[in-house]
This record gives C-alpha cells, sequence and structure tokens, in this order.
C-alpha cells in the first residue's frame, strides 16, 4: 500500500470503547433493484442515444460506494449492522390500495416493467421494493422499542415520491409512512413527524398524512425542481390535518449557511411546537453542490450539522428517537463523503472521513449578499407559517 496512513485501521466490535447504538439496516439486495433502458431520465429513443454505461440518476453505486466508504474507514463496524424482514402484505396495504399492490406483484412476476412516472423495475422489484420498506419499518421499530438509541435505513428504491396509487420520482413504496403505520399499529408511536431535506419536495410523504394531525410533515426542498406543481409554502395541510404541514421551498443556490438557518429558524421550533414520539427523517443528498438533479449548495458538512442538530433536539424531546431513511443523492463520487459524515453525526462518532472537495465547495459557497437574501427570504417564510 503506496500510502498507508490514508486508510483507517479497521477495527472489530468488540475492540473499541464506543457504545454500538446506532443501528445501520441494509441489505446487498436492494443494490440490485434495476430499471429500464434510460438516460438521465430520459427514455431511449428517437434522437436520445444508449450509454454505454448507466441509466437512471437513481443506481446502486451511490449508496454501495456509502457503505464501502463506512467499511474502510472503520465507521461500519461501530454500527449494529442489520438486515430485515420484506415487508407483508398487511404492512403495505395500510398504506397502499390492494388494486395498487396486485398490479405490481403481477408486472414484477412477468418481468418487469413501468407502472408510474419513472419508476421502471424488473422482475422481482416488488420483493425488492418490499425488503426496502421493511429495512425501513425494522429501523423504527427497534428504535420505538428503544433496543437501539438512533438508526439509518439504507433503502433503495427509495420512497418519498410514491403516492399510495402511483409510483413516481424512482419511488414504489413509500417506505417512511408504511413504517409510520407499521409501529402506530402497534403502539409504539403516537405523534411523529417526518423531516425531510432530499432536494426534491416530500410529494408522497405529504400527501398521505395531508389530512391528519398525528404526523407532522416538514419538507425542505429546492423550489421548482421535482415535483414542478407541488412544495408550495400555502399548503398546510387539509381538515384535521390542516397546519400540520410545512413546505420551505429554498431558492436555487442555498448553501450551507442558508440551511443551517432554516433549520434553526423554521424546522428545529416547528419540532419543538409538535412534541414528537419519534422523528424520521426523509434523507437525501441531492442538496449537495455537485448533485446532477438539483442546484443547491450544500456540503458534507452541511449534512453532518443538520444531523447534530436534530439529533440534540430528539434528545430533548423524545428520548433520543431518530430514524434516518435514504433517499435521494446521485453523485457517485459525493455521495459517500455526505453519507458518511451524516452517519458519523449520528452515531456520534469520532471517525472522519475528510471531504476531499472541502476547500473548493466552501470557495464556491454564496457570497454574504446572496446568504443574507437568502436568510431573509426564509425569515419571511417563517413569518407566514407562524414561526
Amino acid at each position: 500500500m503506496d500510502n498507508p496512513a490514508a486508510l483507517r485501521h479497521l477495527p472489530r466490535k468488540d475492540e473499541g470503547a464506543h457504545t454500538m447504538t446506532t443501528g445501520f439496516f441494509w441489505d446487498e439486495r436492494c443494490f440490485w433493484h434495476a430499471g429500464g433502458n434510460y438516460v438521465f431520465t430520459m427514455p431511449v429513443g428517437g434522437l436520445v442515444q444508449p450509454l454505454a454505461a448507466g441509466g437512471l440518476p437513481e443506481n446502486p453505486e451511490t449508496k454501495r460506494r456509502m457503505k464501502n466508504l463506512m467499511e474502510v474507514t472503520g465507521l461500519f463496524a461501530e454500527l449494529d449492522t442489520r438486515s430485515a424482514a420484506p415487508a407483508n402484505r398487511e404492512a403495505l396495504a395500510r398504506v397502499h390500495p390492494e388494486t395498487y399492490l396486485d398490479d405490481f406483484k403481477r408486472l414484477s412476476d412477468a418481468g418487469g416493467g413501468e407502472l408510474g412516472h419513472a419508476v421502471p423495475f424488473a422482475r422481482g422489484g416488488y420483493e425488492l421494493a418490499a425488503l426496502s420498506a421493511g429495512l425501513s419499518i425494522a429501523a423504527v421499530d427497534a428504535v420505538a422499542r428503544g433496543k437501539l438509541q438512533n438508526a439509518y435505513a439504507l433503502s433503495r428504491p427509495p420512497g418519498h415520491h410514491c403516492l399510495p396509487d402511483l409510483p413516481n420520482g424512482f419511488c414504489l413504496l413509500a417506505n417512511i409512512a408504511i413504517a409510520i403505520e407499521a409501529a402506530q399499529a402497534k403502539g409504539l408511536a403516537k405523534r411523529v413527524i417526518v423531516l425531510d431535506w432530499d432536494v426534491h419536495h416530500g410529494n408522497g410523504t405529504e400527501a398521505i398524512y395531508y389530512d391528519r394531525d398525528d404526523v407532522l410533515t416538514i419538507s425542505l426542498h429546492q423550489e421548482g425542481n421535482y415535483p414542478i406543481d407541488t412544495g408550495g409554502l400555502k399548503d398546510r395541510g387539509r381538515g384535521a390535518g390542516e397546519g400540520y404541514n410545512i413546505n420551505l421551498p429554498m431558492h436555487a443556490g442555498s448553501g450551507h449557511t442558508a440551511y443551517l438557518h432554516a433549520m434553526d429558524r423554521v424546522v428545529i421550533p416547528a419540532i419543538e411546537a409538535f412534541a414528537p414520539d419519534m422523528i424520521i427523517v426523509a434523507c437525501g443528498y441531492d442538496a449537495a453542490i455537485i448533485d446532477p438533479l438539483a442546484r443547491m449548495q450544500a456540503t458534507a458538512e452541511t449534512f453532518a450539522e443538520m444531523t447534530k442538530r436534530i439529533r440534540s433536539t430528539a434528545e430533548r424531546l423524545c428520548d433520543g428517537k431518530l430514524v434516518l431513511v435514504h433517499e435521494g443523492g446521485y453523485s457517485e463520487a459525493y455521495v459517500p463523503f455526505c453519507g458518511h459524515a451524516t452517519i458519523a453525526a449520528l452515531a456520534g462518532s469520532k471517525i472522519d472521513a475528510p471531504d476531499p472537495m472541502a476547500r473548493s465547495l466552501h470557495a464556491r459557497q454564496p457570497s454574504p449578499a446572496f446568504d443574507a437574501f437568502l436568510r431573509q427570504s426564509i425569515d419571511d417564510m417563517a413569518w407566514q407559517l407562524d414561526l
């Protein structure tokens, strides 16, 4: 090895002093989820030429490389790593209509295809999506029961765009909602917050809980990105759910300072007012500065600092009961560093994977004048939200 100092010793689980109270739920089979013939988000055909390699931006490599980095640094060995059983039909049917599940299963068994918008799947896609949801269920269950302090579910395919009867945005099943409903059915949680910091609006989660007051949904997302017709500031819920949905559509170009200001000015006050039993984060890394599907300027440090804030809030309000569920993030080069920083912060680990782009990305952060504009925009939205 040319530079042995560049790699850390890989500790066994029994040799470190760090207490393993953070769970990491993953399964190699989730990386095997595959879709159709796409170039970026465009189906191949006509003038769209096929790629020699790749396809949809949602691919296994961002997740696999994140896990690989965690293994190399030793962070993986500090975690309580587990798999889980696939979500059963009863669990899925608490969120999704039987007709949708039947159609999904039938097409999956027939070799795969596509039911929604840019959500192709291969043979066995139903079972892999159920496994992804199962990881979320198991993570939430273990934390709710006090078996783990907090947890991270490396769920794939993701879930926050999936409507009850329509998959879209790479999402086939609503992983987080399925996990919440399973926990509530067992009496493990009554009031839950879903904080979605994926750069795209969490329209699926919002739609599922839009009429309810027992789940507060908060979405920080780039304004006018995806979906283009949801995520407005004035969309606050309906009926019993009025006031229990919060959207913060942030300006393109928002960076580290703006995201932390949004956490301090909007997210944490809203969580404190709701007083949850548990906090679940829809954790996407596509707000990172070099992500191909967004125009934001967050960094690995941003995700670490947001995680520290939300972990501290959970410790104050709900005995630390916090689960992060993986959503988007499409830079194979940078997601591993964002994910490592996030999970290290969640676990309170001292193991670091230094961001190799930190200096360059810091230099590209918004100017003081633009940051002041972004902060004022967030303050204005907070005022309109009565926060």
